[in-house]
């Protein structure tokens, strides 16, 4: 175990997890890192909106974790309706900070990058403040809005830069991701830790195939993720309507799993395409489901486009594909090689035709198929494991807290410092 985990009194540490955009424990992230925490020894809270199907209650104990969720409505009408999100979200997390009292560390994920307010707060009672980059708010925004480096564009680099000043410790999900940290952030090499996502290799492992789940069709194609504007479901879509009318092939069936706020458009392209028949959107639905459409799968997409977000960001749809052993046809995104290698395909970034042109090749060649989900197999098994990135979170931790004098934990006279080396 690295570092102490007890604190003044020999109470053990305690530690208090922000998140906005998900609930918890449906973000898998986070709760790995929850549990990841609470076996080192540390008393894990974690404040979170509620969840609409799930995570619904208002307070809850899970597995030894306190969670506190308030209600939060997503936002909609572009920018304006986030503003009215994050002040609801930012007024919830005090609150309910207040209420979980003295924290020797506050571990803000974001997006948004406003949970540093809070942060702030907590630190000028003796906290440590880890900031938890799950993605990088000003690619988010040019990724997302067609608006340029406009006033608003100014802003999150603004906030995002006063983040980086609060954070005593960066966790990065990739290289990519740290590089920026150092970089734009400034922060220090030994201050910003790679902690990858990475699938639960206990809960998504393959069974037998089920090919009813096919609809018919000797093939089976499967789509993982959110269904927001950067994520390339429409590209998708397009592609799948050229397999089917420039490359003549008609023998699959599309799963689509997952939701987000362009689900509702993804339906309804997907009707105007001529694909109701071979296209199924499920929603979110139980992992046991989900494991079942993956272990069928012959093979899987990704297709997110290059945006500035896309190419530095490791998604997650793409480590979960490699964990079932399923092949994976993706645009050439700088990450997605990193994480999958020679488990994927990869089309020129944003190619629809040369995308259904790959998963046409994939679909005629199930010894290439089998070579490639062994790999991704492999590759999610070694250093893309959690196994690895536990180690790296337990030594974040250890270095937010190695100036910290326990006997001083919640004196407002040691707020946010850091003593001289």
């Amino acid at each position: 175990m690295l570092g102490d985990t007890t604190s003044g009194g020999g109470r053990a540490r305690r530690a208090l997890i922000l998140v906005e955009n998900l609930s918890v424990p449906f973000d898998r992230r986070v709760w790995q890192e929850c549990t990841t925490l609470r076996d080192a020894g540390w008393e894990v809270h974690v404040i979170c909106p509620r969840g609409e199907k799930r995570d619904t209650e208002a307070e809850a104990e899970i597995d030894g974790v306190r969670i506190h969720r308030y209600p939060l409505r997503a936002a909609t009408g572009g920018p304006a309706g986030f503003l009215q999100e994050y002040g609801t979200a930012l007024w919830h997390t005090v609150r309910l900070a207040r209420k979980v009292g003295p924290v020797d560390v506050v571990h803000a994920c974001n997006p948004p990058d406003l949970l540093f307010l809070p942060a702030l707060w907590l630190k000028r009672q003796g906290a440590r403040f880890v900031f938890d980059q799950h993605d990088l708010v000003p690619e988010l925004y040019l990724s997302r809005f067609d608006r340029g480096k406009d006033l608003l564009y100014r802003a999150v680099c603004a906030l995002e830069r006063m983040t980086y000043r609060a954070a005593d410790v960066v966790l990065a999900t990739n290289e990519s991701y740290r590089e920026v940290a150092q970089r734009r952030g400034g922060k220090r090499p030994e201050d910003v830790f790679v902690v990858r996502s990475a699938p639960d290799i206990d809960r998504f492992h393959p069974v037998p195939a089920e090919p009813e789940l096919k609809r018919g069709k000797p093939h089976l194609l499967c789509y993982l993720g959110v269904m927001g504007p950067q994520d390339g479901v429409d590209y998708a879509l397009r592609a799948l309507a050229k397999l089917r009318d420039e490359l003549g092939r008609t023998d699959w069936h599309a799963v689509f799993v997952g939701s987000g706020d362009a689900f509702d458009d993804m339906v309804a392209l997907s009707r105007r395409l001529g694909l109701s028949e071979q296209v199924q959107f499920t929603g979110r639905i139980p992992d046991a489901d989900l494991v079942r459409y993956l272990s069928t799968a012959d093979v899987c997409l990704s297709p997110d486009p290059r945006n500035p977000l896309n190419d530095v960001s490791t998604m997650n749809k793409v480590l979960e594909y490699m964990v079932m052993g399923r092949p994976i046809v993706s645009f050439d995104l700088r990450e997605a090689r990193v994480s999958a290698g020679d488990a994927a395909v990869y089309a020129p970034a944003d190619d629809e035709a040369a995308f259904a042109g790959l998963v046409s090749q994939l679909l005629d060649d199930p010894e290439e198929r089998a070579r490639m989900g062994k790999i991704g197999q492999e590759r999610i098994g070694g250093q893309l494991s959690w196994k690895h990135s536990q180690q790296a979170l337990l030594a974040a931790y250890a270095a937010a807290c190695r100036d910290q004098n326990p006997s001083s934990a919640g004196d407002p006279d040691r707020a946010g410092t850091r003593p001289h080396s």
